[in-house]
């Protein structure tokens, strides 16, 4: 079993993606749109992530509100999964709001903060250690 994991920071802007394999990804397994879990699931100890949506192996998102985890067609006027040009209904396939073996991208956001910054635990955005090149550096 494997998740890709959107985590947002609302403070920085930015967002990054991480992938959680085998049991990290089972203690995922259960857990619903609007719970918190551990950060240490995908290497970020201290933090504290909510679950805000995702979708599953063929695009369909996920929608709060659905219970279970199986695909339905429900009638939507706005919100996930629909951006009506007018005021008409429609019914379109989504998925429940219970994390399962068919979810491929979990979205989270970021509750509570660590000691240390997202980058420093993940190694992101330091293109000096990774050996890359900044815009000024390419130039010369």
């Amino acid at each position: 079993m494997e998740y890709k994991i959107n985590i947002s920071n609302s403070k920085t802007g930015k967002s990054y993606q991480r992938e959680v394999k085998d049991e990290k990804a089972e203690r995922l397994n259960g857990a619903r749109i609007g719970e918190s879990f551990d950060g240490s699931i995908v290497g970020l100890s201290g933090y504290t992530l909510e679950i805000t949506g995702g979708s599953d192996k063929s695009g369909f998102p996920m929608k709060k509100g659905v219970r279970g985890s199986s695909r339905v067609r429900i009638l939507l006027k706005q919100g996930t999964g629909y951006r009506p040009e007018s005021r008409v209904r429609k019914k379109k396939t989504v998925r429940g709001e219970r994390i399962d073996g068919d979810i491929i991208q979990i979205n989270t956001r970021v509750v509570k903060e660590g000691k240390k910054s997202i980058e420093e635990l993940l190694g992101a955005g330091k293109p000096e250690e990774s050996g890359e090149k900044t815009g000024e550096e390419q130039k010369k």
